[in-house]
């Protein structure tokens, strides 16, 4: 295996290790305000300005329909409303109610020493320097992506198209009539 195989690798395995310590820590940090870590992500997205189900998706980087169903019951709870979209009709923005910004701010205090304690630790320079290559990483990352997401989109397409000329059609083969014959 390449030296950059065996980097890579490595990277993926820590960060995934991480992402599951980070959950694991957002789910007692959250406990003081009766929801998830999930709930608490998904409210502090939309703390500064609403945002769409989409938006918020794109912006935490988890996948449209885990942010709906946390969304839907977060409006349940009372803790976030729907609001009408001027930009998209079906599309509606999710908002913090009073109740879900006070879940939010009992959260806070938590959060405030596990970050003190973190940064006694790591030391503040170490956290600003850790978070600029994630961030890093995560750029580079979604540029690298690009292509193979429009190599998918174009094979969707493509197989949409074949199945509707086959559904026309009546025919179950992939292999076209004119080929067959």
């Amino acid at each position: 295996m390449r030296r950059e195989q065996e980097l890579m690798s490595a990277l993926a395995k820590t960060t995934f290790r991480l992402h599951g310590q980070l959950v694991a820590i957002g789910e007692v940090l959250a406990q003081p305000s009766g929801t998830t870590g999930a709930s608490w992500q998904v409210l502090a997205a939309v703390l500064r300005a609403p945002l769409s189900v989409a938006d918020i998706a794109r912006e935490i980087g988890v996948t449209r329909q885990s942010v709906q169903r946390i969304a839907d019951r977060l409006v349940a709870q009372g803790l976030a409303d729907y609001r009408p979209n001027p930009r998209h009709r079906r599309a509606k923005l999710l908002t913090p109610t009073g109740t879900g910004r006070d879940a939010i701010r009992r959260i806070g205090p938590g959060h405030a020493a596990f970050a003190a304690r973190l940064a006694d630790e790591l030391g503040v320079a170490t956290m600003e320097n850790a978070l600029a290559a994630v961030r890093r990483l995560s750029e580079v990352l979604e540029t690298l992506q690009r292509p193979h997401r429009q190599v998918r989109r174009r094979y969707r397409v493509t197989a949409a198209h074949t199945r509707r000329q086959r559904s026309q059609t009546g025919s179950t083969s992939a292999i076209p009539s004119s080929v067959r014959s």
